[in-house]
């Protein structure tokens, strides 16, 4: 009974406030990214609703001829946006405040506790609903795929991906990277992490 997952990061966004498209270059990423997995047998693709993922999810739907289906469990534990007037180095001082303080509860969103437990439970509900060798797309946030690993696995095991992983986690999951998770028996195996291979082409 084996479960793989592929955390996906959403392409290149635009770098304004709010629920925002990804860039051409993001659109490039993502039919890279969509070719890339068009050679794996995806069973489901799931993204978080906000833009940038579901624009990155529609070209890997293209190429795998998958529908997409949307899930709020997916989306970011914050967004620049969901609180009225913040400027956007207040967002960014919110949100290291959140990853260097786990527990921290933010005036707007998730703690980084909170939502990583969130796609734990999103992912372990999947498990139990889906068909065993199932080969699932998550298209989700970079924060969101940090906050579950660090709440996942022991630091010993995230720093065999990167000696620093949870001072340096923010800077260690590029745009339409590929985190690939293998479930069997209640354990999580990380098989590859925040792989760009596919957009090196």
């Amino acid at each position: 009974m084996k479960t793989t997952f592929f955390l996906v990061r959403h392409a290149l966004k635009e770098k304004r406030i709010g629920d925002v498209p990804i860039t051409s270059e993001g659109v490039a990423q993502a039919k890279s990214t969509a070719l890339h997995l068009a050679n794996v047998p995806v069973t489901k693709i799931i993204a978080s609703p906000l833009r940038r993922a579901i624009d990155t999810a529609a070209h890997i739907a293209l190429q795998t001829n998958v529908t997409v289906t949307e899930d709020p469990s997916l989306r970011e534990r914050a967004n620049w946006g969901d609180l009225p007037e913040q400027t956007f180095e207040e967002f960014i001082a919110m949100w290291d405040r959140c990853t260097s303080d786990p527990d921290y509860l933010p005036p707007v969103g998730d703690s980084s506790k909170q939502a990583g437990q969130r796609l734990a439970s999103f992912l372990t509900e999947l498990v139990n609903v889906e068909p065993p060798d199932s080969h699932i797309v998550i298209v989700t946030h970079g924060g969101l795929i940090t906050d579950f690993l660090v709440n996942t696995f022991p630091e010993h095991e995230l720093n065999v991906w990167h000696p620093d992983f949870i001072a340096m986690q923010s800077q260690l999951i590029p745009e339409c990277s590929i985190t690939t998770l293998i479930h069997v028996k209640g354990k999580y195996t990380i098989q590859d992490f925040a792989s760009v291979a596919h957009l090196e082409g």
